[in-house]
């Protein structure tokens, strides 16, 4: 006898509350965009995206291969790291800032920075606390908030006001209900780096309102015109309110290696390396001794990175003036915010720029409600495609 059985529908499994509050990954849809458009047989110019385009310099990759063969390194890492890296981390930042860290308690190592900014909120924040959340801002940050049940209140960047925040214009219920707040210079996506004096505003503003600060120095490194972008922790008083995230992604280009710090606050690092102590073994031991020595050797490829994004800046706002699209040159980061022609949305101006002359930028409003009217273009492409990406859009009349 034969017995049919009848198909059965796949079980139903009900995610966790905190899955469902997640924000929507608004740049996976920019990707998808560009795949079509390639697909289609365009040869597509992507200015969009914010992963460093150059390889690795080779003596960091030299140092793994050989790190790669230690024996001692196939072994699970000490669980908040080996001391050797941070000691190389706070020696560098010496060295550039003149800022003094203790390896063993100011110092966490993380996967990647971006790990440290969603981390932070899951240490600080309940249910019922307010964030303060620059607005544009790298969306990562509402990522942690959401996982620890928090709210956020955006700090609006206008260019008005230097696209720095204005404390002054905060709600003062907000500001009882705020634990935590970041703070991102060189700023992604604007471009614009920050003064001592917005330093000292914020260590003032964060002890009166007993907020920490979370400063993601993620571009540190990359300041032009000669100006060396400022750490929060060379301000007085900093590590007493916050810490600072830096990463090895951008200054040599190790985007994909995944090495980062959490900076300052004794008690902060703590929580940080507690949380890290549930979830990691840290880092592969071989990629933390690459990692030391990036950051112990001279540092000529630094410099000749940053002179690199310089001169693609240059390219591109020189062509930008000739078509006549007028714009602030970036102060800083390898990111140029630009201000779209009126009558679009700055998805739509993407859109059109995608669609008829092949050229990906980045909406403006995937980084915040304050980030409508403008794209970010990655310089993140050589010179004479930038010039290109130009050219093509000059072809389309916009700013005539």
């Amino acid at each position: 006898m034969n017995i049919h059985k009848q198909p059965t529908s796949p079980t139903k499994f009900e995610p966790a509350e905190r899955m469902k509050q997640l924000p929507e990954q608004f740049f996976a849809s920019l990707v998808s965009k560009v795949t079509r458009q390639i697909s289609m047989g365009h040869d597509v110019i992507n200015l969009g995206q914010g992963n460093p385009d150059q390889p690795t310099p080779s003596h960091i990759v030299t140092a793994l291969q050989d790190s790669a063969s230690n024996p001692l390194y196939h072994k699970y890492p000490p669980f908040s790291g080996y001391r050797f890296l941070k000691e190389a981390i706070a020696d560098r930042y010496k060295q550039d800032y003149n800022v003094e860290l203790d390896p063993d308690t100011e110092v966490a190592i993380l996967f990647g920075g971006k790990t440290g900014l969603v981390e932070i909120s899951q240490c600080l924040l309940n249910p019922g606390d307010v964030c303060l959340v620059p607005d544009p801002g790298y969306p990562d940050y509402w990522s942690g908030v959401a996982l620890s049940g928090a709210e956020m209140v955006f700090m609006p960047l206008l260019e008005s006001n230097a696209f720095l925040p204005d404390y002054a214009a905060l709600h003062a219920d907000d500001l009882n209900r705020a634990k935590l707040m970041f703070i991102n210079y060189p700023n992604n996506p604007t471009g614009v780096n920050a003064p001592a004096s917005f330093y000292e505003e914020t260590i003032r503003f964060a002890e009166k309102n007993g907020i920490v600060v979370a400063s993601d120095f993620a571009y540190g490194a990359i300041g032009f015109d000669g100006q060396r972008p400022i750490s929060f922790l060379e301000l007085p008083g900093a590590k007493e309110v916050g810490v600072e995230f830096y990463t090895l992604s951008k200054t040599y280009n190790m985007a994909g290696w995944r090495v980062g710090f959490a900076l300052g606050n004794r008690e902060i690092v703590r929580y940080i390396n507690l949380i890290q102590d549930h979830y990691y073994v840290s880092l592969f031991g071989g990629i933390q001794a690459a990692a030391a020595t990036a950051l112990t050797s001279p540092q000529h490829c630094v410099q000749q990175l940053v002179q690199t994004y310089e001169s693609r800046r240059n390219a591109l706002f020189g062509a930008l003036s000739d078509i006549g699209w007028e714009a602030t040159p970036s102060q800083g980061s390898f990111f140029a915010w630009l201000p779209i022609p009126k009558g679009y949305t700055s998805a739509a101006f993407a859109d059109l720029l995608l669609e008829q002359a092949h050229v990906m930028v980045a909406p403006g409003i995937g980084f915040g409600q304050s980030g409508e009217g403008y794209v970010r273009v990655g310089l993140l492409s050589s010179e004479e495609r930038l010039q290109e990406a130009v050219r093509r859009i000059g072809a389309l009349n916009l700013f005539k």
